[in-house]
């Protein structure tokens, strides 16, 4: 199994005024300094060819290995589910957004990211029970930077809220969740209970594309919107850090030997999951917003 890659010389990052530090894969991102090419490790792993920049792309079979069957079955899951090919995502990119969508899908995705702890926290016990070890391990490195790296991300999450003026659940207990949200939520957590293979399959599922989301995200919050840097802060994170993360759950999967049929069986559940919340965003959206990125 391969192991997590260690991280490079730290980088200060200035997030709201105080210096955090974290490992940085790829192209430069706002407020972080670049490594110098001696320093730049690989961006993608060797065997995860398809996997660029965060991205599932078509398997590179003519410039190099052809895709792990793990990797080829994520990657069928997802056709037609690539979330960047998203109205709702396009429109984002696109600065066509209309005033109060970015606050709704942030009060949405807010379910989703306050639940990915305790998912993460599932799988590691599913795998601790399994008794495999090497790969909680490697889940929990995945959690520990959820709950800490640089800072807590649910943190970084609500500056992102709050600059795009998002209501705030916590101060009102009728601001829930919409039915797709909550599903998307309920399908991670359903995954869980099935098991190890299952959950990660799902992780595997958004994570082999969250860096090229995230990087996307944070370009037109800045493009488009007036956000700076603390409100983009954790999108500039993850597109750095689910780059690796997507790694690790193939290396995971493969490990654990996963039958390739189950792991594309549960990444299509949690990519359907994830689409259908994009669809809810787009369907919320105010009369005519569509036509505006035409």
């Amino acid at each position: 199994m391969s192991q997590r890659r260690p991280r490079p010389s730290a980088m200060a990052v200035n997030l709201q005024g105080h210096s955090a530090t974290f490992a940085r894969y790829g192209s430069p991102i706002a407020g972080v300094t670049s490594l110098t090419a001696a320093e730049s490790p690989p961006r993608c792993s060797p065997h995860a060819d398809w996997v660029l920049c965060g991205m599932v792309t078509t398997p590179n079979t003519a410039h190099g290995p052809t895709a792990s069957p793990i990797a080829k079955a994520i990657e069928d899951a997802l056709e037609g589910r690539m979330l960047l090919t998203h109205p709702f995502y396009k429109r984002w990119e696109a600065g066509t957004l209309q005033p109060g969508e970015l606050g709704e899908y942030a009060r949405q995705y807010r379910s989703f990211e306050a639940a990915l702890p305790q998912v993460l926290s599932g799988v590691i016990e599913r795998l601790a029970a399994d008794g495999s070890k090497d790969v909680a391990e490697m889940v929990q490195r995945n959690l520990d930077d959820e709950l800490g790296h640089p800072e807590p991300h649910l943190a970084l999450f609500d500056r992102f809220a709050a600059a795009v003026s998002a209501q705030d659940p916590s101060t009102d207990a009728r601001i829930g969740a919409g039915p797709a949200a909550a599903g998307l939520v309920a399908t991670y957590l359903d995954l869980v209970e099935e098991g190890s293979v299952a959950a990660l399959s799902a992780v595997a599922a958004y994570e082999t594309q969250a860096s090229a989301i995230a990087a996307s995200k944070a370009e037109g919050l800045r493009r488009w919107y007036g956000i700076g840097d603390a409100g983009a802060a954790f999108w500039d994170v993850h597109a750095v850090m689910d780059a690796d993360h997507g790694d690790w759950a193939i290396d995971a999967l493969t490990h654990l030997e996963a039958d390739p049929t189950a792991v594309a069986k549960a990444a299509k559940r949690a990519a359907d999951a994830w689409w259908e919340f994009l669809d809810e965003r787009e369907a919320d959206a105010p009369v005519g917003a569509a036509l505006c990125a035409s």
